[in-house]
Parts: structure tokens; C-alpha cells; sequence
């Protein structure tokens, strides 16, 4: 991150489905509900969602900015949008980002962002929301970078970016397929270069027969907005992926984070974002020298 400036993000609930957002092509005129803020150079990010009953659970990274890596939390809220609780659920002892929460076969499943510790990592639910396992038969070969699995037509579709340099960390789209959750699963390479909209930001859906992926904007900041990916030809085997509409964050929100929009995530009947301020500052950077000598 540059000198003198701090990226402070902020999640939010949209009480739409992503679908009807889709075909609408704009996020505006829904009712929004603003995760809260979890205090001074802390922020809530990367938001992914399950229904469980009546209630919703929100799964997003939480980071200090006095810590060097973030930890997953969940937040429940009941049909109202009125939180009930909030509790850590996941930390190791490398940064953990982008919990992609999902169901397959009557389990749960996370798979956060953790290019940190060499590889992917998938966790099992042992007791939904706060108890996880690790998959131990999990076999995929690449330490991706915001993996984002995809079940249709009888497989399973890995889109992710590699752990590479920032520019392919900010560019880079791979996709990786396999016959069963677990695996193994075979590359089939390199699927798009572009700094305009290639590295995953939240769930694939599909809407009226089309498959779309969401995917982040890198130019100029780190997260800038959202582009749609178009996904065909999985049922053929021959994958194809073309660039589609881009969707700006609700207006509610840009009006306080007006710098970046990187995540959105479809959870039932209702849409999560994240959004983006940068601040400027010397804080942030004074918090890294005092860690880096033990002070913090």
C-alpha cells in the first residue's frame, strides 16, 4: 500500500437478489443495511453468506491494521437485518481473506484466501457458524489467490488467481476443473489478462441461463469496482470467458466510500458488497514500524 495512505473498507447488505441486481445492471433504489465499524484501523471485508433458517450469516475477513493478517468472523443477523451476534470463527497463523462460504451434499464448506501458508485450503463445518475442520483429502496443487468454486454440469469449476507478482495478482484470471470437490484438480491454465476485471470478487450465478462472474477492477487503486465475466462453454468442456457489465456500488454507500467497490457476493434473497475509502495519514504506517520493533 503507498506510503501515507490506508485503505479503510466498510461491508454492506443489499436486500435484493444478485440475479434481479444483474438484469437491473445497477445496485441503486434497494434498501441497504452497512455492516458495522469494528473501530480504529480496523475494517470488515470480503463478504460471503448462508441462510440458516430465518437468520443470516455473514463470513468476511476482520483485519487490524496493527496485525500483520486478517481472521475470518461471522456475523448472524435475524430476516430484519438486525445483527444478533458477531464472533470470530477462523484464525491461523497466516492472513485469512475471502471466505467463500458454500453447501454441497448436505455439508458446509469454507474456502478462504490464504496464499500466505503455500496452499488452498477447504475447512468443513463441525458445528455451523464457529466450528471448522480442515479437509485433509483437499488436492489442489496451486496456493490461489480468492479461489472461487463453481459446481455445473456434473463438475466442479475453480476460478482463481495465482500468488504471483502484484501485477498478476491484480490481472490474472486461471481456471481449474475437477470430477469431485476434493479432487484432484488439473489447471487448464491461463484464462484472462486484464487489470480491468480478471481476479474472482465474489459467487458466479447464474441468470436467465447465463453464467456470470464477478470480478475486481484493479486499475489505479487495488480494488476499484466490479466487472461481470461471462462464463461459457463449461457444459462442453471448452471454457470461454468475455468481459461484460460493469456494476458501480450502490450510491448510499459511494457517497462515504467513493474508492473502491471488490466484492459481490449473492446469499439468498439478499446481495453482500464491500466498499472502499482511502485515507490519508501517517498512522497506518507508524502502526507497522511499532509491530516491526515489538512495541505494537
Amino acid at each position: 500500500m503507498p506510503f501515507l495512505r490506508t485503505d479503510h473498507w466498510r461491508c454492506a447488505i443489499i436486500h435484493a437478489h444478485l440475479a434481479d441486481l444483474i438484469r437491473a445492471g445497477s445496485l441503486n433504489g434497494f434498501e441497504v443495511t452497512t455492516l458495522p465499524d469494528i473501530g480504529d484501523h480496523r475494517f470488515l471485508a470480503d463478504p460471503f453468506g448462508l441462510w440458516r433458517g430465518a437468520r443470516l450469516h455473514v463470513f468476511a475477513e476482520a483485519y487490524d491494521y496493527r496485525s500483520p493478517k486478517g481472521v475470518i468472523e461471522v456475523l448472524v443477523y435475524d430476516s430484519t437485518g438486525r445483527l444478533i451476534e458477531r464472533e470470530e470463527v477462523l484464525r491461523e497463523d497466516w492472513h485469512l481473506s475471502y471466505p467463500y462460504v458454500f453447501e454441497h451434499e448436505g455439508e458446509t464448506y469454507l474456502l478462504p484466501e490464504a496464499s500466505a501458508s503455500g496452499r488452498l485450503t477447504l475447512y468443513r463445518a463441525t458445528q455451523f457458524p464457529l466450528g471448522w475442520e480442515k479437509v485433509e483429502a483437499f488436492d489442489f496443487p496451486d496456493a490461489a489467490i480468492d479461489a472461487t468454486p463453481f459446481y455445473h454440469a456434473g463438475r466442479w469449476w475453480m476460478f482463481w488467481t495465482p500468488a504471483g507478482t502484484r501485477e498478476e495478482r491484480q490481472s490474472t484470471l486461471y481456471l481449474s476443473v475437477a470430477d469431485d470437490l476434493v479432487g484432484p484438480w488439473t489447471s487448464l491454465g491461463l484464462f484472462l489478462n486484464d487489470r480491468a476485471g480478471a481476479r474472482p470478487g465474489g459467487t458466479p450465478i447464474v441468470v436467465d441461463g447465463e453464467i456470470f462472474l464477478p470480478t475486481q477492477d484493479c486499475r489505479g487503486t487495488y480494488g476499484r469496482g466490479i466487472r461481470l465475466l461471462k462464463i461459457e462453454g463449461l457444459e462442453r468442456g471448452l471454457p470461454k470467458v468475455t468481459p461484460d457489465a460493469v456494476l458501480d456500488a450502490p450510491a448510499v454507500l459511494r457517497r462515504r466510500f467513493p474508492d473502491g467497490f471488490h466484492t459481490l457476493s449473492a446469499a439468498g434473497q439478499v446481495t453482500l458488497v464491500d466498499v472502499k475509502r482511502v485515507g490519508f495519514g501517517p498512522k497506518r504506517d507508524l502502526m507497522n514500524v511499532k509491530r516491526r520493533l515489538g512495541l505494537g
